[in-house]
């Protein structure tokens, strides 16, 4: 094989796979509409429960002063409201089917939970100390079809995104999911106000 062959294989294994990690990345800013809306999103895994008599979901406050989230499966979404404000939290939880999202809009303004929610395996932290009294944690959980590979037990990876909104957040008008790039806009092009 000649050098120019290498050269131009090593360049097409390094497109296909920036193709790829570019369909694998989630958005984690997207901005629209009149008013920015900003929000973090991760990819998030939940086990799969099939016949289970185990809850959705589980609270628990911890010695730092954070309140863990337990996901087990997308459903009991305003009970996990009220089990968060009990917590500290004042909380706006969505699940959405996959390839859905929440509209933009759902607040006056929208603002980055930034520092207030860190994924770890098998759920989140969230730190109270970081909401003011006045905004709210959205937190809008996406099903994905896929399964994560080789996982046991069996989980399916969704994505999680975030905001905080202050004063009154407005009901989630479901969309479809937009994808996006790194940049936070539509894919191939700038964030909205760049």
């Amino acid at each position: 094989m000649t050098y120019e062959e290498q050269l131009l294989m090593e360049l097409q294994a390094e497109i296909t796979h920036r193709g790829e990690r570019r369909r694998r990345v989630t958005r984690r800013v997207y901005a629209g509409g009149a008013v920015a809306a900003l929000a973090a999103a991760a990819a998030f895994a939940v086990p799969l429960l099939t016949g289970t008599e185990s809850p959705a979901y589980a609270v628990s406050k911890k010695a730092d002063g954070t309140v863990g989230v337990e996901i087990r499966e997308f459903k009991d979404a305003d009970q996990l409201e009220r089990d968060l404000k009990a917590a500290g939290v004042k909380a706006d939880v969505t699940y959405l089917e996959s390839g859905k999202e929440c509209e933009k809009n759902r607040g006056m303004s929208s603002l980055p939970a930034e520092g207030t929610v860190h994924m770890r395996e098998g759920g989140l932290d969230i730190d109270p100390r970081l909401i003011d009294k006045d905004k709210t944690l959205v937190l809008e959980f996406s099903k994905n079809e896929e399964e994560v590979p080789g996982a046991e037990p069996p989980k399916m990876l969704g994505i999680l995104a975030t905001l905080m909104i202050p004063g009154k957040v407005g009901p989630c008008v479901v969309v479809d999911r937009q994808d996006r790039d790194d940049a936070g806009g539509p894919q191939g092009q700038p964030p909205a106000g760049s």
